[in-house]
């Protein structure tokens, strides 16, 4: 079953047939690394691919990957990349509601966690399994299954990704091996690091992310540095571990350089093998991308723009050093093989300077669809406006931007209420959902509040019915932590006696925001 068409696993692993003994995984262990090279990755890739295999499982079949990133979860979805098996990443720190729910949706086969994982209460008729570096101990196997598909092609799906979604339940965000790889091939070819660098990647396995690092360095012949969670927040934890395994590239959301640049900058200057920073997923204020590039002056920082849609769409460099006048950051242009175009309200292109239209992204690397979801997936796979009558369709991105004096693009938000948290997307709608199935809440608004100097602070506005009892903020806090993610947990909550509302009828989340924002700034 494993193919001849090169798909995530033949891509990431070329290298273990070119440069085996190089280091294709570093990873922190007690105090210390250990290194898998690509030799050693590749047998544990086929050892989980045999041991998968043995189950049963179809082409297409979904198997839930829950894990932190590591070298053993980098071989379990290359291991179901090489069956052609959809793997659904997840975080051990998903709430059991939000998990139930993706199971719910995607009626996967298996479950697999890491050996150290805690979860438990997975349903009876999804197999279960642990793996680790020795291999994978099935607890209970899927249930029996016959088999349709033989060949593994480049449509197949890789993976499924779920993002906050609109309609309050998550969305499910489906990437063929032929969409990723070829965005691979594209993002390559910006020579952002070689075959000597060590990618230090920060994101989440379900994150996307942390799979673009993970394609960056491996398909660089490089070798990934996965940075344990609880790192971050501790700048000297985080820069003694960059230090100490001689990482040249840190990709990350830009908060994670707030603590160390504010408490600990001389660390960070003497990271002298530190040579690129990657970042995306928010806007890096630009006090704080100065102060990064006063310390590493010699460091290539690349903007990273994208979807999920497109696992990301453009990598741009920050001038360096970026000019005094400079107020905000271009995008540039879409990586090669792709094209980014902005469209106005009436699908017509838009090629002066200055004017505001929403990004339409040209591209072989865009996702099939959303999982089961066709009306959102009609609302974004629109057909090209410069040739609809082709079938051929682009990504409406709900993202705005204007064209430069030099045709580039500069990002300036979003159309709707997506928003972007620590990196992590997030459908304002799908946190108003559950607000409003706490006892007593009568209506509600999200809103993501800018602070001067600091990040953006989640907040959430209440109105409360008048019968409704005194409740604990807190008390409101934990019963979100139920279904949603920490970062999607209003980090402020106000009780109002109305929410304003615009002309027509629409919550005025501008009037929220200069009501309580502004005693912030």
């Amino acid at each position: 079953m494993h193919g001849s068409v090169e798909n995530m696993r033949q891509f990431m692993l070329a290298s273990a047939e070119t440069t085996p003994d190089r280091p294709a995984v570093v990873q922190p262990v007690d105090g210390g690394f250990r290194i898998v090279t690509y030799r050693q990755l590749q047998r544990r890739v086929d050892d989980y691919a045999a041991a998968l295999d043995g189950l049963g499982l179809d082409i297409g079949d979904r198997c839930i990957l829950e894990s932190d990133t590591t070298a053993s979860a980098i071989a379990m979805f290359l291991a179901c990349c090489t069956l052609g098996l959809t793997f659904v990443p997840v975080s051990p720190d998903t709430p059991a509601k939000r998990l139930m729910s993706i199971i719910g949706t995607t009626e996967p086969a298996l479950h697999l966690q890491a050996a150290t994982g805690r979860r438990e209460g997975v349903p009876e008729h999804v197999g279960t399994a642990r793996f680790d570096r020795d291999g994978l101990r099935v607890e209970r196997p899927p249930a029996p299954r016959t088999r349709h598909r033989h060949e593994v092609t480049g449509t197949d799906t890789a993976y499924i990704i779920f993002t906050s979604g609109t309609t309050g339940r998550p969305k499910g965000v489906v990437m063929t091996h032929r969409a990723v790889v070829s965005f691979y091939r594209g993002m390559l070819q910006h020579g952002i690091v070689n075959a000597d660098d060590r990618v230090a990647t920060t994101s989440p396995l379900q994150f996307d992310f942390s799979l673009l690092d993970i394609g960056l360095a491996l398909g660089s012949g490089a070798a990934v540095v996965p940075v344990p969670r609880d790192a971050l927040p501790w700048p000297r934890r985080f820069m003694r571990l960059l230090r100490e395994a001689e990482v040249t590239h840190v990709n990350g959301v830009p908060s994670i350089w707030r603590s160390t640049l504010r408490t600990e900058p001389d660390l960070l200057a003497g990271l002298d093998r530190l040579r690129g920073v990657l970042f995306c997923g928010e806007d890096f204020p630009l006090p704080e991308l100065r102060h990064l590039q006063r310390l590493r002056p010699q460091a290539r920082i690349v903007n990273c723009y994208g979807a999920t849609e497109s696992m990301a769409c453009s990598f741009t460099d920050v001038p360096n050093p970026i000019p005094d006048d400079l107020e905000r950051l271009s995008i540039g242009f879409a990586h090669p093989g792709a094209e980014m175009m902005i469209m106005d309200g009436a699908g017509h292109p838009i090629e002066q300077p200055g004017v505001v239209g929403e990004i339409h992204l040209r591209s072989p690397a865009l996702f099939s669809g959303y999982w089961d979801d066709p009306q959102a997936t009609a609302a974004a796979l629109v057909p090209d406006p410069l040739d609809p009558r082709s079938g051929q369709v682009v990504l409406r991105t709900g993202d705005l931007a204007y064209r430069g004096e030099h045709g580039d693009l500069y990002f300036c938000g979003r159309a709707d209420s997506q928003v972007q948290v620590r990196g992590n997307r997030v459908e304002l709608g799908e946190i108003e959902r559950r607000l409003l199935e706490f006892p007593g809440v009568a209506a509600c608004a999200a809103l993501l509040l800018p602070r001067t100097d600091e990040e953006p602070v989640l907040s959430a506005f209440l109105v409360m019915e008048s019968q409704a009892r005194a409740f604990d903020k807190m008390e409101l806090r934990a019963f979100c932590m139920e279904a949603l993610p920490g970062y999607m947990i209003p980090q402020e909550l106000h009780v109002l006696d109305e929410l304003p509302v615009t002309q027509h009828g629409k919550v005025d989340r501008t009037a929220l925001a200069a009501r309580f924002g502004a005693h912030h700034v």
